[in-house]
């Protein structure tokens, strides 16, 4: 096996693309456990704040939840037992929890609310493996340059920031709003690839 290579291979219970992508950047060997419906529509991983939530324990609780459901998703399927890698990414603008847009109008109204600001970034990372749950989460701060109406509208048009917390992406188009970021550029993509090595070898996934 070649230098680098992740020994024990682990289940990916995420459907993003970009945490895929983030993973293999490591060398670590994944599968992928597909959630049968979207996280907003199955009660398991139900993505909806408590009232009062803070940002930090809303992603903690999300990921360790979705860590969970992906641990009952390998027994019922009777799929190889590994350890089970989830993660969570919520954005806090003064003091208010923004997930993912509900349409692109919504996408345009959060956009038009991160111009010119700075929010917090916040991805929590859950593994799952006998009988147990490891956390590590990163918080980032980004600032937004102003951006016009125009470019917000052709950005949503896109289509890139339909499904993502805070309704962009900063590895793609979004990427030129962008004018101060303190923190961790993967953790603002979806995974946090410090804090998530980290906690591989904790649970003796990495040498």
């Amino acid at each position: 096996m070649p230098a680098g290579l992740l020994q024990q291979r682990v289940h990916l219970a995420s459907r993003s693309p970009r945490r895929r992508e983030l993973l293999a950047q490591i060398g670590v060997a994944f599968d992928t456990i597909s959630f049968r419906s979207s996280p907003r529509e199955d009660a398991a991983v139900d993505e909806t704040p408590l009232p009062g939530e803070d940002p930090r324990h809303y992603v903690e609780r999300l990921a360790r939840s979705k860590a969970a459901h992906g641990c009952e998703l390998v027994r019922r399927r009777r799929l190889l037992p590994q350890p089970v890698l989830a993660a969570d990414t919520t954005l806090e603008l003064a003091g208010e929890l923004i997930g993912k847009p509900a349409d692109a109008d919504d996408a345009c109204r959060i956009l038009q609310r991160l111009s010119g600001r700075s929010h917090r970034v916040l991805t929590a990372v859950a593994v799952a493996w006998e009988g147990r749950i490891e956390l590590a989460v990163s918080d980032s701060e980004v600032r937004f340059r102003l951006l016009d109406d125009g470019e917000i509208r052709r950005y949503v048009a896109s289509g890139e920031p339909l499904d993502k917390a805070g309704a962009y992406g900063i590895q793609g188009r979004a990427g030129m709003f962008v004018e101060y970021l303190a923190g961790s550029y993967s953790g603002v993509m979806g995974l946090p690839l410090c804090e998530t090595a980290q906690l591989l070898k904790r649970c003796g996934c990495l040498p």
